[in-house]
């Protein structure tokens, strides 16, 4: 019998068909619940953390009032338009670890609206008494922030647009905007704006970066935000690569299913929310996300987060590619690299992290090996190494400008720090040419060529990296040392002297 595409009139041959036990929502949809949360960027990490958690709450404790409306703004959205709009809104979620695949349908998506069909409905959703909740996975540069700087990009060709009263709104912030100054005009209380996406202090920065905007239309409304909007900080955490098409036709094999656009991820997620919402919330913490009181503490877990998981991706990405590795469990089967991201992790890392209680950041670590070694994830490198220059300053540097403040132990940070310098130039160690991606390419490529094994062109990079580590020796000697073990020997035949 062939696969059955998955939509709400199917759902009851899908399940008993199935020689695989699938779980699907049984609970209200469509007209019978509210749409309490507006989510700008449906892509798969929302369809994989955000849309789980509520599917849970939906299904398990009842929950009527928080189902999701979906939005994009990219003309590139129109795929999930089609794809989630064929299937009544549902989607396969495949959790698949070393041991087994589980299928779970989820529905609590409920409705999307794309953009470019209709700019008015989506303000008009914003702006709803119903909606509680607009939270974002936007990517970085979704929110126009200068990291030098820490402000908003104003001289941005989007950003001016929107900044046009005449125009109708382009960006996140211009949607948000217009639906905040109804919400105000309403009499109603401003929705929370909930930044889902992968970024240090990212409530913190959605709140400057918008009323930074609504400052230059409307003073008055921007004050109005900046009083009583809440703007809480996250940590999430869940791995998701990208959809591929086996990924379909494995779905189709194992458990019958058709479906347009389904995700595949890891069984583990994580989301640490500050407890801070103007309008309401769900009850979050009924299935498993962890709420806080306050930013320190989701900076606490997103520190060990960053340094842990993030850190170790950092060898995984750039010392894998040019070991000629193509996936991240194919880096983690390799026991040399292995015992490296370990000892890392324990022996310099972990001293450099502060303690949380109720954490076991020993466990925490064997889970990351856990996760990084899961076979059928297939997660592939190049999606963990593009745009090097946001992450080795924020991942490996802190933790190593840490260490040289306290004379702690760092070889192998820096033998991480010296692989991506040596990944810059896109060679691996076989001579076989790969595509570096990143927005400063054409800078860090010339500075690369131009150091060789000497990192200082690199290092001079004042956006990238502070005076406290160009102006350290030993850092500098390590570096070196390191880049120069990379180009003589390779990273493999060079990993052995950076474990005990």
């Amino acid at each position: 019998m062939g696969a059955i595409k998955l939509n709400s009139k199917n759902l009851p041959q899908i399940v008993s068909a199935s020689d695989a036990p699938i779980e699907y929502p049984t609970f209200p949809r469509g007209d019978a619940v509210k749409e309490g949360i507006v989510h700008v960027g449906v892509g798969g990490f929302h369809r994989a953390h955000l849309a789980v958690y509520m599917n849970q709450l939906m299904q398990h404790h009842g929950v009527t009032d928080y189902a999701i409306c979906g939005v994009g703004l990219q003309p590139w959205d129109v795929g999930m338009r089609d794809a989630l709009g064929s299937q009544d809104h549902l989607y396969t979620i495949v959790e698949r670890s070393a041991t087994k695949s589980v299928a779970k349908i989820m529905g609590s998506i409920n409705s999307f609206l794309w953009a470019h069909d209709d700019r008015e409905a989506v303000i008009a959703k914003m702006a709803h008494p119903d909606t509680h909740i607009v939270s974002l996975t936007v990517t970085e540069s979704g929110y126009y922030y200068n990291e030098n700087s820490h402000e908003l990009q104003t001289e941005d060709p989007d950003i001016q647009h929107d900044l046009n009263p005449d125009n109708a709104p382009k960006t996140t912030f211009g949607f948000l905007f217009h639906a905040m100054a109804r919400r105000r005009a309403q009499g109603l209380n401003p929705f929370t704006v909930m930044s889902c996406d992968n970024m240090q202090g990212n409530g913190s920065i959605t709140r400057h970066m918008l009323v930074s905007f609504a400052r230059l239309r409307d003073p008055e409304l921007a004050e109005w935000i900046n009083t009583n909007a809440h703007f809480p900080n996250a940590m999430v955490d869940r791995i998701t690569p990208q959809t591929s098409a086996a990924d379909k036709v494995s779905l189709a094999e194992d458990f019958g299913i058709e479906d347009s656009w389904p995700i595949v991820t890891e069984p583990f997620m994580q989301w640490v929310v500050e407890d801070h919402f103007s309008d309401g919330r769900p009850p979050f913490e009924k299935v498993g996300v962890q709420i806080v009181k306050n930013v320190q503490q989701v900076a606490e877990f997103e520190k060990h987060k960053l340094r842990l998981l993030n850190g170790s991706h950092a060898i995984i990405a750039y010392g894998g590619q040019l070991a000629g590795y193509k996936f991240v469990h194919e880096v983690m089967e390799n026991p040399l690299f292995r015992q490296f991201i370990w000892q890392m992790m324990q022996e310099e890392t972990k001293r450099t992290l502060p303690d949380i209680e109720g954490h076991d950041v020993d466990k925490y670590c064997e889970t990351l090996i856990e996760r990084f070694s899961n076979p059928p994830i297939r997660d592939q490198l190049p999606r963990i190494a593009g745009g090097g220059t946001g992450k080795i300053p924020q991942f490996i540097m802190p933790t190593i400008a840490e260490a040289i403040w306290v004379t702690g132990p760092f070889r192998r940070l820096c033998f991480t720090a010296a692989a991506y310098f040596h990944y810059i130039k896109g060679v691996d160690d076989n001579g076989n040419k790969f595509e570096v991606q990143d927005p400063m390419l054409e800078e860090i490529h010339a500075a690369a060529f131009a150091g060789g094994t000497d990192p200082m062109p690199l290092l001079s990079i004042k956006s990238l990296f502070g005076d406290d580590l160009r102006g350290d020796k030993r850092f500098v000697e390590t570096v070196t040392i390191a880049l120069e073990d990379i180009a003589r020997d390779g990273v493999v035949k060079s990993l052995p002297k950076y474990i005990n």
